[in-house]
């Protein structure tokens, strides 16, 4: 069994994609405001919003209890409208040596195509492949997404 794995899964939303990427590149801090039951705060801890090498901390309820993950804004690239999270604390790291999250919006002729990509490597081979994560985010980029055809629509 390999210790290094890969978890790919896309979800069709209806918010523009350069909007959708300017959330997860530029606010972070507000995905609480648009998904409150699964992120309960997004911190900066060093750095600016919008900018790569910015350290935050996420707090998120995630398998029936409360988790934090803090992370480094790795890649912001605007043109492919990608964001790269590096995990460097929290929780994941009890399980993963490494752990990336990367979220791409691409635009659609309505609304847009979300990719996630998490990429790991276990600590131990009987550790389980993150699935639920994956749902997790799959589920926060629908809600995003709600949120923004409503402000939209205000």
């Amino acid at each position: 069994m390999t210790l290094f794995g890969k978890l790919e899964a896309d979800v069709e939303v209806a918010a523009p994609a350069d909007q959708f990427h300017d959330v997860f590149s530029c606010r972070p801090h507000h995905v609480s405001i648009m998904t409150p039951e699964k992120i309960h705060g997004v911190d900066l801890h060093d750095g600016d919003w919008g900018k790569e090498g910015t350290v935050i901390c996420w707090k998120y309820f995630h398998d029936g209890s409360p988790k934090i993950a803090k992370e480094i804004i790795e890649a912001i690239d605007d043109v492919n409208l990608s964001t790269t999270f590096k995990v460097v604390e929290g929780d994941l790291l009890n399980d993963y040596k490494n752990f990336k999250l990367i979220v791409q919006a691409t635009p659609k002729e309505n609304g847009s195509l979300v990719h996630w990509t998490l990429e790991y490597e276990k600590i131990h081979e009987n550790t389980q492949d993150p699935h639920s994560l994956l749902e997790f985010v799959v589920h926060c980029s629908k809600d995003i997404s709600a949120h923004l055809i409503q402000v939209q629509g205000n």
